[in-house]
């Protein structure tokens, strides 16, 4: 038996689904499993254990309609028996019926149902490694094991930091305001002043990362990553550092994938849906003292910065860290 996955395109999420990748696995255990992923997270989906073959899909090599149409005819000639699309798009779909997969199977979307020969209603109000799983429970109609989020990353050859700290997202929302970054660097160095400690962050959160830095009057055991790592070396700095101090992104799924003590912290973002799943080493915080909490939106309607982010408790943040990196000694 064959079978074809369409991961979802963003990084938090494709870990996320690692977690249905393993649930298949064990529901079809001689089964060929191949992934199709996004061409920017080839290095992520590297690290998922197990696979058989990995296609990586790119909109800007395949755009539009037609695109995702080339793309799965393209993989016509694997004969697979099943493909499950994660992601609600209509593309996902697309690509999965282009490639002549016997059974397509996939949630209730974007009036894509044509495309499938088995689609299913979303369950509301799971988490999302749950609600990936749930796919696969109502197709088999049989329940899996408490699913499990991991990743198998190779060796990297990274100086190790024992603190690595990520106080940036895609989302405004999610992100730390740079004023209250600094502070609450500020206070980190007081309270760990001999601890190494690295920033991470994509190229043009680079500029936010160097803002903070700059405000700093020691910064002599910072190291600023941000803008200067693939993700492939960011998967290797977040494997090799003590503890990940993040906000509610990718690297924090990244991190709890790979079994790092992680601390998250959430605004906009709503942890019953998207916090990393695995719950060892993990410590979630949020303010909880607006009534808008948590809003889910991408930037915030209410507040010139997002005051759910400005209201994080520093003393609490500085106490979890105290608990994590004790671990790292």
């Amino acid at each position: 038996m064959k079978i074809l996955v369409r991961l979802p395109n963003w990084l938090g999420d494709v870990i996320m689904s690692t977690a249905f990748v393993d649930a298949l696995k064990k529901q079809y255990p001689h089964a060929k499993i191949h992934l199709i992923a996004k061409k920017e997270l080839a290095d992520v989906v590297a690290c998922i254990a197990g696979i058989d073959g990995i296609h990586l899909f790119s909109k800007a090599e395949n755009p539009g309609t037609m695109g995702a149409i080339r793309f799965g005819r393209q993989l016509k000639s694997f004969h697979f028996d099943l493909f499950f699309s994660l992601p609600d798009s209509f593309s996902s779909a697309l690509i999965g019926y282009a490639s002549k997969a016997k059974e397509r199977v996939g949630f209730k979307n974007e009036m894509r149902s044509f495309l499938l020969t088995t689609s299913y209603k979303k369950p509301v109000g799971l988490h999302r490694v749950e609600e990936y799983v749930n796919l696969l429970e109502q197709y088999t109609q049989t329940e899996s094991e408490v699913p499990k989020v991991s990743l198998i990353p190779e060796s990297f050859a990274v100086n190790s930091t024992s603190l690595l700290v990520n106080f940036n997202s895609e989302a405004s929302s999610r992100r730390l305001p740079l004023k209250k970054a600094i502070a609450l660097t500020q206070t980190i160095l007081k309270e760990f002043p001999n601890r190494d400690i690295g920033f991470i962050g994509s190229p043009k959160e680079s500029p936010y990362i160097t803002a903070i830095l700059d405000a700093l009057e020691n910064n002599a055991h910072l190291t600023n990553y941000a803008g200067k790592t693939s993700l492939k070396e960011l998967i290797g700095l977040v494997a090799s550092c003590g503890v990940l101090l993040t906000t509610d992104s990718g690297p924090a799924h990244l991190a709890n994938s790979l079994s790092i003590p992680c601390i998250v912290l959430f605004g906009a973002g709503n942890e019953k849906n998207t916090a990393p799943y695995n719950k060892g080493k993990l410590s979630i915080i949020r303010a909880a003292r607006l009534n808008c909490e948590p809003c889910v939106k991408n930037t915030c309607a209410l507040y010139p910065t997002p005051e759910c982010m400005n209201l994080l408790d520093e003393k609490r943040i500085i106490a979890e860290l105290k608990i994590f990196l004790a671990y790292d000694q």
